[in-house]
């Protein structure tokens, strides 16, 4: 999952605008930041301006700018109707306690429920309290006594709520969990084991080890499958295990997707049919992946599925040292949009993904 920075995503294929409640997923290139005109009209002689219409239209704009420098968008980590962690990005209040407020809208009956997505719950038990010190890398989060109030079921989603909802921040890379402030060294409802040198996300994320009979002869990579609503889509992060003697990542990621989240699953993946007609190339940051036409949303416009775009990125940016994806189709970069015209500029990962407007 990417931190609070931008990363380049060079891609030369569709993206046509994906919107999860009213903001785009992946975008294409830097755009010039220009603001035209929205509204022009002439006057015919002898007509007034409407002056208190102009006017209004002013502090229309300058409050919503308010409004933007009093929020910031934060991941959180929340649980869907299908029990799965999924970051649902929210604008909350921008205070100088970033972290500390992402803990505090993980708890359940307190602030997050003015603002939760459809479908989605708290993770952290109700009347929690949390204090979050961040130095060398390291987020201690202290929370209550009323943290231990959880149910088995939740403890591994709170050790990965809490450790994904942290470590989107730049300055940390490790979480250590007290009580009360000490130490945990195990979690306290089902006795899971902490690492005491600290949570990372190499811990994984709606671990799915279904028909691996050898955890030890595995490695987890994480990929994005899609999940839906009434309301929208979104993207789930689940940590597969491949084998150990898989030393294509990349690959690996990729045939993870095609396979897809398994039957019977509530995730879906828009891969079907497709195939890699050649290893990935990796050059200077970026990916190069040839595909067959089922990759393809549609064979007669020869238009790539979007969310088969956006897992796939979503998915290989999540390795380490890979900063952008180049897909070709039977070798041939001829991918168009439905104007017709070729896409060659770069795709933008979003700081955040999921995310919601209000």
């Amino acid at each position: 999952m990417s931190k609070k920075a931008k990363v380049s995503i060079a891609v030369t294929v569709l993206a046509s605008s994906v919107y999860l409640s009213g903001c785009g997923l992946l975008s294409f290139g830097d755009k010039e930041k220009i603001d035209p005109p929205q509204d022009v009209s002439y006057l015919k002689e002898g007509e007034k301006v409407d002056t208190a219409k102009k006017e209004g239209d002013g502090k229309e704009t300058a409050s919503k700018e308010e409004a933007a420098e009093e929020t910031v968008m934060t991941e959180l980590y929340l649980i869907d109707k299908n029990g799965y962690v999924v970051s649902q990005s929210l604008p909350l209040p921008n205070n100088e306690s970033v972290a500390k407020q992402a803990l505090e809208y993980l708890v359940k009956n307190g602030p997050v429920e003015n603002v939760l997505p459809n479908g989605f719950r708290a993770v952290l038990p109700a009347d929690t309290q949390v204090t979050v010190d961040i130095k060398d890398g390291k987020a201690i989060a202290d929370f209550s006594p009323e943290f231990n109030n959880y149910q088995p079921e939740d403890e591994q989603k709170i050790l990965q709520s809490v450790t994904w909802t942290l470590t989107q921040f730049d300055s940390v890379e490790k979480v250590e969990l007290r009580v009360n402030g000490y130490p945990l060294t195990e979690m306290p409802v089902n006795g899971t084991p902490i690492d005491e040198s600290g949570l990372s996300r190499k811990m994984g994320i709606n671990v799915d080890a279904s028909g691996v009979a050898d955890l030890t002869s595995t490695k987890p990579v994480t990929v994005y499958y899609v999940s839906q609503t009434d309301s929208g889509t979104y993207y789930v992060p689940v940590t597969k295990r491949v084998s150990s003697n898989e030393s294509d990542e990349v690959k690996a990621v990729v045939q993870e997707l095609i396979e897809g989240p398994g039957y019977g699953s509530s995730l879906a993946s828009d891969f079907t049919g497709a195939e890699l007609l050649d290893d990935p190339s990796l050059k200077d940051g970026t990916v190069t992946l040839n595909f067959n036409e089922a990759v393809y949303g549609s064979l007669e416009e020869k238009v790539v599925s979007e969310h088969m775009l956006n897992s796939l990125v979503l998915s290989l940016t999540e390795q380490k040292g890979i900063k952008g994806v180049s897909v070709l189709v039977e070798g041939e970069a001829t991918t168009v949009s439905k104007d017709g015209e070729p896409v060659t500029e770069p795709v933008t990962r979003p700081e955040n993904v999921n995310t919601i407007s209000f």
